[in-house]
């Protein structure tokens, strides 16, 4: 791939969401946005491979998406023709459209209207705000790409039939959604940051957006202490970006170079976690944060502190994935085989880092017959290509 080809992927990758979220914002149809901004997409591939970037890409994605758009509604015969003048002659919606000025966030607050199906906001988001494909999105959801594509033409179905609208909610519809903001948008930057789909391990551009929009929804809601929580947590761990690959490998956080961490994200993050501390009222992103807090104090991670996070986490937020990490912690402070027997307990065979934990803890216990079965399993269910050579590199390592 040339300089150029990677320049127009990486353009499209960032502007989707964007483009999306306008194109909705104008013309309050998701179906005539999506379709519109997927056409301007193509066009811009073949044309910038052509003849280049434009001045401005993003700009240019918006007028395409939003001529293509106006030359759909012209044709549809069914729209009432004062309907098609109106959508085509006003460029801007006069809707309310709430407290911040920041489309992909007004998106994603409809998205994750109470009236859909949980599963159904975070897949809609996912689709329409990160961009990403149907195909990871299924893969996220472990769910046949065709099931996850009828769940959305449900949700988008149901965005038009019930007229959610297009915008931050007003104050006392807030806290019925929060939640499911925060959620979607953590996925999102997990997604960038562990990618599950194609040749690259991190999509940074990902990260970036999740933590602009975690900044945008802490600004709308700076007495939230889940928000500020989500905030830290996605500066804690991002600040470990630079040094978490190496040629191709993943490297875990005991083998990273720290000095390559990023110090300002966190001494922001770790003065969000303060701020948390301080209002006494923990949850999931605010817990999660601060064990990220404890592992970027110091030059080793005091493991102590980390169990007995972990332990408060399962009490407010149990889940077969906390308790999977919560052995990570407890291997480290007491014994690899007293965390073997708590992983072995989980229901977690589908699930990749349960074999990559089981694999790592036998390592340990010297039991490399099961310790290659179990990386093995580990890397047939791992989507990161970064993590595979990991995994193969430690399954190399066994007698």
């Amino acid at each position: 791939m040339t300089v150029a080809d990677a320049d127009v992927d990486r353009i499209v990758r960032e502007e989707y969401g964007r483009v999306v979220a306008t194109l909705v914002r104008r013309f309050g149809d998701v179906d005539l946005a999506e379709e519109a901004t997927g056409e301007a997409l193509l066009v811009a591939v073949q044309n910038w491979r052509r003849d280049g970037l434009p001045p401005n890409p993003g700009g240019w994605l918006v007028t395409t998406a939003g001529n293509r758009a106006i030359d759909r509604i012209r044709r549809e015969s069914v729209r009432d023709a004062r309907q098609k003048e109106a959508l085509v002659l006003t460029p801007e919606s006069t809707d309310p459209l709430g407290a911040v000025d920041d489309d992909r966030l007004r998106l994603i607050f409809m998205c994750c209207h109470p009236a859909l199906a949980v599963e159904a906001r975070v897949a809609l988001t996912l689709r329409l705000v990160a961009g990403l494909s149907m195909a990871e999105i299924a893969s996220a959801f472990v769910t046949p790409e065709t099931t996850m594509a009828q769940r959305l033409t449900r949700a988008k179905r149901k965005i038009k039939a019930a007229r959610i609208p297009f915008g931050v909610p007003f104050a006392h519809d807030l806290p019925a959604r929060v939640s499911s903001v925060a959620a979607v948008i953590y996925l999102v930057f997990n997604q960038g940051y562990f990618a599950t789909t194609g040749d690259v391990p991190l999509r940074e551009e990902l990260c970036d957006e999740a933590i602009r929009l975690a900044r945008l929804l802490r600004r709308l809601l700076p007495d939230e202490p889940e928000v500020t929580g989500l905030l830290a947590l996605l500066l804690l761990t991002d600040a470990r970006r630079p040094a978490r690959f190496d040629d191709g490998t993943l490297v875990p956080l005991a083998e990273q170079d720290r000095s390559r961490w990023s110090r300002p994200l966190i001494a922001e993050g770790h003065e969000l976690v303060r701020e948390c501390l301080r209002r006494q009222r923990p949850g999931y992103y605010q817990i999660l944060a601060a064990i990220n807090a404890v592992h970027t104090d110091g030059e080793a991670t005091d493991w102590r502190q980390v169990l007995a996070l972990y332990d408060q986490l399962m009490i407010v937020a149990p889940s077969p994935v906390v308790a999977l990490n919560r052995a990570v912690a407890l291997a480290e402070v007491e014994h690899p085989a007293a965390a073997l027997a708590e992983v072995d307990a989980l229901d977690l065979v589908p699930y990749h880092a349960w074999h990559a934990t089981r694999a790592d803890l036998l390592r340990r216990l010297d039991r490399p017959v099961e310790a290659a079965g179990a990386y093995e399993a580990a890397i047939a269910l791992a989507d990161n290509p970064a993590e595979r050579e990991f995994l193969r590199g430690r399954m190399g390592t066994l007698d």
